[in-house]
């Protein structure tokens, strides 16, 4: 636990918060059930009343009674604008109308490649994964792509053993020479320990703030790979009363996320 003038909150609940973040107002996001939803819907609770939040099966800026436990839910489409269909969505995505998408996998690696069908041999797998979903779609088309995940080397790998979803590939200009649109990829990698984002030269992952009680050494340690630092590395923010009231009371109330 940690402790910031007397407010107590645990891993999980300040992951949720500090991706709620990162969703601006008047924004569209493309999340799924879980942190995801619990990011979006903090968000639209506390600084972006306007955040347009999209469900991969068609749920179009509903306004979310509870969190829901699919994206087929039918509290994905409770008072929304539209209750669309996932080839809408998608195609909105195509348009370039998607500004955020939550993407999730089993690992990551430095350019923000991300598996999550298969680890080890592909015809002989040690263990097999769901596989994409939405997910290489909305990597590959939405403005920016966020990740929440635990910070341990069994995730954060060298290389990925399949890329599931594409993040900047090889490197700067492999994404362009993919046939992937401009200005698309890799946002923000959200963990238990820090918040990294991607260096604008390289396309690497790049510490650019620390949570409170964490050193850069431990996110190292539990990193596969070799991490770059911003210049300008900062201590996350932690949560406020407010932040944790809202999303302890009206987000997540059961704790179905965040834990007890």
């Amino acid at each position: 636990m940690s402790n910031n003038c007397k407010i107590e909150y645990n891993k999980m609940e300040l992951m949720v918060i500090a991706a709620s973040r990162e969703l601006e107002d008047r924004s569209s996001v493309i999340i799924g059930t879980g942190v995801p939803c619990a990011a979006g819907m903090l968000a639209q609770k506390t600084h972006a009343p306007n955040l347009i939040i999209f469900f991969e099966a068609g749920g179009a800026s509903p306004i979310l009674p509870t969190m829901p436990v699919s994206v087929g839910d039918s509290r994905t489409s409770c008072k929304a604008i539209m209750a669309t269909t996932m080839l809408d969505v998608m195609e909105m995505a195509q348009r370039g109308q998607m500004d955020y998408a939550f993407i999730g996998g089993a690992q990551i690696d430095m350019y923000g490649n991300i598996n999550s069908t298969i680890v080890g041999d592909y015809k002989k797998p040690k263990v097999r994964f769901p596989g994409s979903g939405g997910a290489n779609d909305l990597a590959s088309l939405c403005k920016k792509t966020l990740v929440v995940t635990n910070n341990d080397k069994r995730r954060f790998v060298e290389k990925v053993d399949f890329i599931t979803t594409p993040g900047y590939l090889c490197g700067p200009g492999s994404r362009e020479k993919a046939g992937l649109p401009a200005g698309t990829g890799p946002y923000r990698v959200i963990t238990d320990m820090a918040i990294m984002d991607y260096d604008d030269k390289e396309k690497r992952m790049r510490v650019i703030s620390i949570h409170p009680g964490v050193t850069f050494e431990q996110v190292q340690e539990n990193t596969g790979f070799k991490l770059l630092v911003s210049s300008d590395l900062k201590e996350t923010k932690a949560p406020t009363k407010e932040e944790l009231k809202i999303l302890r009371e009206e987000v997540d109330p059961q704790r179905y996320i965040i834990g007890r």
